[in-house]
């Protein structure tokens, strides 16, 4: 295990590299089951607890390094090896095994038809929240097989307990869990979810508040932007009597507060402005982007004058986290652009680079802290621009990790040299920007990673979005074909 040296706030230190947080998977066997389940589409009850999915996993994990055995060498036992994404396939019968000792926090879920975005709504239990056991609001939208079985919802998930090696450090594991039956019923994590009937596959789910009031803008393939009220479902998913009122009144198609059709044809590209509450960019496949107005009663005033200068479909838009009218957008053109809508929308754009990937610009986010913007793109490369360089038309660092499309991006909510990335090669990446490795090529079996790589989270299909839990301490939320995972690792 080698050290890395990195630069931060002005002070040298040294942060240990170590390689089962990096590639926390061999190749063996893989974990099987969901933790949520959604028989009925009512009301999921439970979330199993990660831990008994892994209980037939090999033992001593620890003693793998050190029993002096290879691939093969000694009484010829195939050992467990690091599996490296998209460098040594998986050979016939062989599959990936986690190696639960990467994690300090896992669980994972489903809820029928798969939900491609999602969104976190914020809480009034805390800040930099670290102590099992956790709890957390999402809000996400199903792209169901038919336009009539998709929901809008909105869940509640809680009890959520550490791996048995962050809350019993690994020691002794094994024999205490014999009898700890009654205990592990009571941190089975739970899931209480509230469902909308929503006619139209949910392309792109984005949560506010404006005021005491929680607002979902919702981008469907029915080529309308929505505006919902969260109010009802999330009193349900925290009152069982509510819960059972509203799933008895509630089942008809859910009634949006607001509703633009402007855009004539379907988007992806929605964010609501963290300066002015209830602000709102939204962008479409036919290269279009409008601005929406609050107005008093719940009413929005969307100029019908669109943003000019894409020449193809806008896939994202971020607004600044420091300037009221200034966001970002990015287009299958390969351009991203920077706007300020204090001007007429034929002359908003203010900055752009023609070329910031070779293909579609799937993908961006805006460093809360710091003034860098991330971009993730069709040619699996993820850049870096520094918005006082972004004249000159170059990234400050670009990196090589996914070898299929980048499906999304995010930079950490308070460090902000650490980001999120994932993409269609079913892999999560997490990076610290900070981090440079002291000797180049020296650790074996690594030739390929950037240093910056300091997670690599896989056993999802199809990755679609991932968020960090903004109070949730180093939280990620992943949601995929295959479902929801839920986890926190050893090194954030």
């Amino acid at each position: 295990m080698g050290f890395n040296c990195f630069q931060k706030n002005g002070a040298l230190e040294k942060r240990k590299r170590v390689v089962t947080r990096v590639l926390p998977f061999s190749k063996m066997s893989a974990p099987g089951g969901d933790t949520f389940s959604d028989a009925e589409r009512e009301k999921v009850e439970e979330m199993e607890d990660s831990e008994e999915e892994q209980e037939e996993m090999e033992e001593s994990d620890g003693d793998q390094e050190g029993d002096g055995a290879g691939d093969g060498a000694g009484d010829g036992t195939v050992q467990p090896r690091v599996y490296i994404p998209g460098i040594e396939p998986l050979q016939p019968g062989e599959e990936l095994e986690m190696d639960q000792t990467a994690y300090r926090l896992y669980h994972h879920c489903q809820t029928g038809a798969p939900c491609l975005s999602f969104d976190v709504i914020r809480d009034d239990l805390g800040e930099n929240r670290e102590e099992s056991p956790l709890s957390m609001l999402l809000c996400a939208g199903t792209q169901a097989e038919t336009a009539q079985a998709n929901r809008l919802l909105v869940m509640r998930m809680h009890n959520l307990h550490g791996t048995r090696r962050e809350e019993g450090d690994g020691e002794g594991s094994e024999s205490e869990s014999e009898g700890e039956g009654d205990e592990q019923e009571e941190k089975k994590p739970a899931l209480e979810l509230a469902m909308l009937p929503h006619y139209g596959a949910i392309n792109r789910v984005r949560v506010t508040r404006v005021g005491d009031t929680p607002l979902a803008a919702v981008w469907s393939e029915k080529g309308q932007v929505e505006i919902f009220d969260l109010r009802p479902q999330l009193d349900a998913v925290h009152d069982s009597a509510i819960m059972a009122t509203f799933l008895r009144e509630q089942q008809k198609e859910a009634t949006p507060l607001f509703t633009f059709t402007g855009h004539m044809t379907e988007g992806f590209a929605v964010d609501w402005s963290p300066k002015v509450p209830g602000r709102l960019a939204t962008g479409d496949c036919k290269k279009h982007i409008h601005v929406w107005e609050p107005r008093e009663g719940g009413a929005w005033h969307v100029d019908q004058r669109p943003f000019a200068g894409h020449t193809h479909s806008v896939e994202d838009i971020q607004w600044s986290p420091t300037e009221p009218t200034v966001f970002a957008s990015c287009s299958v053109d390969t351009s991203i652009r920077i706007w300020d809508t204090r001007a007429p929308p034929s002359k908003a754009c203010m900055l752009s680079v023609s070329q910031a990937h070779s293909s579609d610009v799937n993908v961006i986010s805006w460093n809360r802290n710091e003034p860098f913007l991330l971009s993730g793109g069709d040619d699996g490369l993820l850049k870096v621009w520094d918005l006082r360089q972004f004249k000159a038309g170059r990234p400050v660092a670009s990196f090589k990790l996914h070898s299929a499309p980048v499906s999304s991006v995010e930079w950490h909510p308070t460090d902000g040299s650490v980001f999120a990335s994932a993409g269609s090669d079913d892999v999560v990446g997490q990076w610290d920007l900070s981090v440079e490795s002291c000797d180049p090529g020296t650790e074996a079996g690594l030739p390929t990673l950037p240093p910056q790589v300091l997670f690599l989270h896989q056993g999802q299909t199809e990755v679609k979005e991932v968020h960090w839990h903004p109070q949730n301490s180093g939280v990620l939320i992943c949601t995929a074909l295959s479902g929801f995972n839920v986890f926190r690792t050893i090194s954030v």
